[in-house]
């Protein structure tokens, strides 16, 4: 009896009825559960992350270092001989110990060619979208000048003049990378703009860059974050092309480029030092890919 009156006092009572309920989840909860059942995702999420552990820590924790030549092992194939489970180079060198080493420098300009280029593209992009008109068409008429620039030429000129120096290379892959972010975040802010909590925003007199930095691009978060994660295998597989061409980083660093131009030169003779960095980046592409698409089913809003 007493439970049966409980019940019926909370199906008239709203405020028990409420505080009985289970809480919704926020749509950051919720994409990161949408996230976690894709498996391919996930997975792709869980080997990115141990390449990336591997890359970062490697190099210290093996006991022959990028640098370090084995005379008794130059030109070694594959072996468990002396830890050298990628083989060595002409000059003894582990390629295990090279590649993660390459991986870490080839993942450093993916991540940071990715921050540099999203912070300009939907700075630019929010800024075009949300004030329209005029302004709106001089600046994307810029971008599509910025289009028409044959960029490689662009990044062999600079590269050439100036040097082959890593943030050299950070700062030609993002000068033209942030393009396509802008004009995402553009089409995005479009439709946001128009939105009641916009419209209430500039009725109680809040400037522009006001709504912009605090209601403009927190709502673009999950749009950023998926464009985000297909910038950054592009982004590496630009600075592999580069690498790959001589107009990468300079020794004593390397990358995954820079040891797929050298194994390329010597492919009939050490075939594994072409194939071991090959592998390793594409591998990480493959995962990255997987995790962009995740993240894009994650925070598409038909799910929801």
């Amino acid at each position: 009896m007493a439970r049966s009156l409980q019940s019926t006092a909370a199906a008239h009572d709203p405020l028990v009825a409420v505080a009985g309920a289970p809480r919704s989840r926020g749509p950051l909860a919720s994409a990161a559960a949408r996230f976690a059942r894709n498996r391919a995702a996930f997975a792709g999420c869980i080997v990115l992350l141990l390449i990336v552990v591997a890359c970062v820590a490697g190099p210290w924790l093996l006991p022959n270092g990028p640098v370090d030549s084995d005379w008794s092992a130059t030109s070694l194939p594959p072996t468990l001989q002396n830890m050298h489970w990628f083989g060595t180079d002409e000059l003894g060198r582990d390629l295990l110990a090279r590649t993660l080493q390459g991986g870490r420098v080839s993942l450093e300009v993916g991540l940071l060619g990715t921050l540099v280029s999203g912070l300009i593209g939907v700075a630019y992009g929010a800024t075009a979208g949300y004030l329209g008109g005029r302004v709106d068409a001089v600046m994307m008429r810029i971008v599509d000048m910025m289009y028409a620039i044959p960029y490689m030429l662009i990044a062999i000129l600079m590269m050439t003049m100036f040097g082959r120096a890593f943030y050299l290379v950070v700062l030609t892959i993002s000068a033209f990378s942030w393009l396509d972010m802008a004009r995402v975040v553009r089409g995005q802010t479009l439709s946001l703009r128009t939105r009641e909590f916009i419209d209430a925003a500039r009725a109680i007199g809040v400037n522009s860059r006001w709504i912009i930095a605090r209601h403009i691009v927190p709502n673009l978060f999950g749009v950023v974050v998926v464009y985000a994660s297909v910038t950054v295998p592009n982004i590496v597989l630009t600075e592999s092309v580069l690498s790959f061409l001589g107009l990468g980083v300079q020794e004593p660093m390397t990358s995954w480029g820079v040891l797929i131009q050298d194994g390329a030169q010597k492919l009939e003779s050490m075939p594994w030092l072409l194939l071991c960095p090959a592998v390793m980046l594409c591998g990480t592409l493959y995962c990255v890919n997987f995790v962009g698409d995740g993240l894009r089913d994650a925070f598409d809003p038909k799910e929801r």
